[in-house]
């Protein structure tokens, strides 16, 4: 154990000393802020969630990496403002840590005293009461605005589950998928196909139409959540699905000399069903 934390140790201090070189010496390094940092991250971050989608922990390690860094850049950054350095980027977050799981440290409020949960549902239960004590107005002010809309639909459902304003049972979320579903029909069929897609379309009736397709989304995703699946990870894993279907079309017509505008619906329907299969 101790011969890791040492080999560990000193990986982390050899990013730091590099990250002090770059920010000293190189001229793009020494030109980032937070700001021209940020899309940076995020794209990182994608990266990250791709590898993980794939399964493929050769790239998990590397894009964990590249994370890393921007860790240590931004800390870097920040140090150099006299704001903060890596010490208590560390010791918040073993402080937060202790804090939330007093049923693992103790409660502090209470001498110390371990609580007792049964469940992983319980510990999510008392984290959200804990950051309310920490001065939080809502549980879903911990909801990034930034999010993608599916992530953020998911996280917010889950942080009210935590204070027990959910549905009992996958049956009844079930229903409210169905209950959405109609509302939406009802809407749409005010209008005829060539409506929907004329340039006439009132911008009243339209809100209509994507407010209902909204609770649609937002009640699937409350579905998937029962179901216990990651509505994003699904969706891309089809995305990603579709894609090297689609791309097997391209190819198989390709071979043939034909472009997909001259191939019937017919023809291309032959083509992704053999991709199904392969």
């Amino acid at each position: 154990m101790a011969e890791k934390l040492s080999k560990e140790l000193v990986a982390f201090q050899r990013l730091l000393t590099i990250m002090d070189e770059l920010r000293e010496k190189c001229p793009w390094d020494r030109k980032q802020t937070i700001h021209t940092l940020r899309k940076l991250t995020i794209e990182e971050t994608y990266e990250l969630a791709d590898a993980i989608i794939e399964n493929d922990f050769e790239d998990i390690k590397n894009e964990l990496g590249d994370l890393m860094l921007h860790i240590a850049f931004y800390t870097k950054i920040a140090s150099e403002k006299n704001e903060f350095e890596m010490a208590d980027v560390l010791n918040g977050v073993c402080e937060k840590l202790i804090h939330r799981h007093p049923h693992i440290y103790g409660d502090p409020e209470n001498s110390g005293q371990v609580v007792k949960v049964d469940s992983d549902e319980e510990v999510k239960q008392n984290w959200e009461q804990l950051k309310l004590k920490e001065g939080k107005e809502s549980v879903l002010e911990g909801v990034p605005n930034s999010l993608p809309a599916m992530v953020k639909a998911n996280r917010i459902q889950e942080k009210v589950k935590a204070v027990g304003f959910d549905w009992e049972e996958p049956g009844q979320v079930w229903e409210k998928v169905q209950e959405e579903l109609e509302e939406l029909k009802k809407e749409v069929d005010l209008f005829n196909p060539s409506e929907l897609r004329s340039s006439s379309f009132e911008e009243g009736d339209k809100e209509k139409i994507e407010s209902e397709l909204g609770d649609v989304f937002f009640s699937l995703i409350n579905y998937a959540r029962f179901l216990d699946v990651d509505p994003e990870a699904a969706l891309e894993k089809t995305n990603k699905k579709f894609t090297k279907r689609f791309q097997y079309l391209e190819k198989e017509a390709k071979k043939i000399g034909k472009k997909l505008k001259e191939m019937t619906l017919q023809e291309m329907d032959e083509y992704w069903e053999a991709a199904k299969k392969k």
